[in-house]
């Protein structure tokens, strides 16, 4: 009997960074300003390295949800973020590439608002019924936020991806609903930084309270499926006991209500939702019903069913692993440096030009974005870069590099150094010598490094991150770094 293929999701993924700012420090710093924010001050929020912006976290994502799966199969890649670091180029061609997705696959960014990832699954899911796909939909965000603001207290980085087609699904769409209305909560005009935000009451009374209940009406409209069989309601909003409120208001159970990991992580922007469902898929059990929404001039609302290939799926890190994947920072001046938002004297080793020519980064994209090395066809030698001739000494054949991919291959540490005399964001400079598990070496910086961390043998893993920003010019320049190896979870 042939397995039934149903439109869903196939796989997820998610990665938050490693670094926890404690809201505490934020607001002992800044109450002499603002005490209200004493009220902000439990938990902790997720903080970008100063080598992670949405690009990198999207890469990480990506590369969680597609673990154990074959890329070559993907049609289609969606990348949703409001914080997009480029506005004329492709973002999200600079994940395919370091995803090293084939030049066939469609490409395109989603931008401009917090639904945008919402509203972007729903366009997979639709694509998908329609015979395309595979659809890897990934959504990252890293929002700048004044100091001293609520909404820094609120928010958090994060990043997650969910691979959508038909067939043997994890969790099969069952329906989905949307309004579109010019709702205005906040909003970043062209050329401005940061967030404008409206009165939290009529947020939540206007906004909220009228606008995802009449979503809600229309999906449960469209299905068999009544509230009271939700066990999963995903809604991210800081504002309190709204998503509680909501669905109470439907008639869901008060056990449907998620975590909104606000005490954990805080709201990552447009990709909080996806966040929240792959947090929701990780604890689900095959039937529950999950139905997640995205808010954000107007309201998505998508109703999934777990299947039982869910608990089938290969482990991956998830919400849960990368949460366990944490280091605790007291440090704000940290978090302000990181996120320019306070000036600092780098030093006299900062004053360089770090202008990318376009065409070398063209021609070496495969190598520098994907991380693609050489294997000799004639002795089987790994090694990065690839090169003309082999590098080992028993063979030096010419012109007998074919592709080999590194940036999933494990590596222990060879040696390394923690240098305070060479510049960086964030002292000291940590870098060594990696040798790759199937053979290969290569120097490399190192990221989410520290004395605790990094030792002669510690297993590493390959991660995506900025090697350069340019200020001058507002390039930023990616490449790979060496991170000390997270555990992987399961599902």
């Amino acid at each position: 009997m042939a397995e039934e293929k149903d439109v869903g999701i196939l796989a997820y993924g998610a990665y938050l960074p490693r670094l926890r700012l404690a809201r505490k420090a934020v607001a002992e710093t800044n109450a002499w300003f603002n005490p209200g924010l004493k009220g902000l001050a439990k938990g902790e929020r997720t903080m970008c390295n100063w080598d992670e912006d949405p690009v990198t976290m999207a890469v990480e994502a990506a590369r969680d949800c597609l673990s154990g799966r074959d890329r070559g199969a993907i049609a289609s890649l969606s990348f949703a973020s409001t914080t997009l670091p480029f506005e004329d180029r492709l973002n999200a061609g600079i994940v395919l590439e370091a995803l090293n997705l084939a030049p066939s696959v469609n490409a395109q960014d989603l931008t401009a608002s917090q639904r945008a990832a919402t509203s972007g699954l729903v366009a997979a899911l639709q694509m998908a019924r329609g015979g395309a796909g595979p659809i890897l939909m990934v959504a990252s965000e890293k929002r700048r936020t004044k100091s001293a603001s609520p909404l820094e207290l609120q928010t958090g980085d994060g990043a997650a991806a969910l691979l959508v087609g038909t067939g043997p699904a994890v969790a099969k769409l069952v329906a989905h609903a949307s309004r579109t209305v010019d709702f205005v909560d906040h909003y970043r005009g062209e050329g401005f930084e940061f967030d404008y935000t409206w009165e939290e009451r009529w947020i939540r009374d206007e906004g909220y309270n009228k606008i995802v209940p009449a979503a809600l009406a229309d999906l449960f409209k469209a299905t068999d499926v009544k509230p009271a069989d939700i066990a999963h309601f995903a809604m991210p909003c800081v504002l309190p006991r709204v998503a509680a409120g909501i669905a109470k208001k439907a008639g869901m159970p008060d056990t449907a209500v998620r975590d909104n990991l606000h005490a954990v992580c805080g709201e990552t922007g447009a990709a909080h939702p996806l966040v929240m469902l792959v947090d929701a898929l990780e604890r689900a059990k095959p039937g529950d019903k999950i139905l997640v929404v995205g808010f954000g001039q107007g309201c998505d609302a998508l109703l999934f069913e777990a299947t039982e290939h869910l608990p089938k799926l290969a482990p991956r890190l998830g919400v849960k692993g990368y949460l366990a994947r944490r280091k605790e920072e007291t440090n704000y001046g940290k978090f302000l440096a990181f996120n320019d938002l306070v000036a600092i004297e780098r030093g006299m080793r900062a004053d360089v030009d770090k202008q990318t020519p376009l065409s070398s980064l063209y021609r070496n994209r495969r190598m520098l974005t994907g991380f693609i090395g050489g294997q000799c066809r004639k002795c089987g030698t790994l090694q990065f870069p690839k090169s003309k001739v082999c590098v080992n000494p028993n063979c030096n054949a010419f012109h007998s590099q074919d592709d080999h991919p590194f940036a999933d291959t494990p590596a222990k540490v060879q040696s390394y150094t923690a240098d305070r005399l060479t510049y960086s964001p964030d002292p000291p400079h940590y870098y060594g010598m990696i040798v790759f598990e199937q053979g290969g070496r290569v120097m490399i910086d190192f990221t989410d490094a520290d004395a605790a961390t990094v030792d002669v043998a510690a297993p590493m893993r390959m991660m995506f991150r900025i090697k350069e920003y340019d200020p001058q010019r507002g390039f930023t320049r990616y490449f790979w770094k060496a991170a000390p190896a997270a555990r992987q979870g399961t599902t």
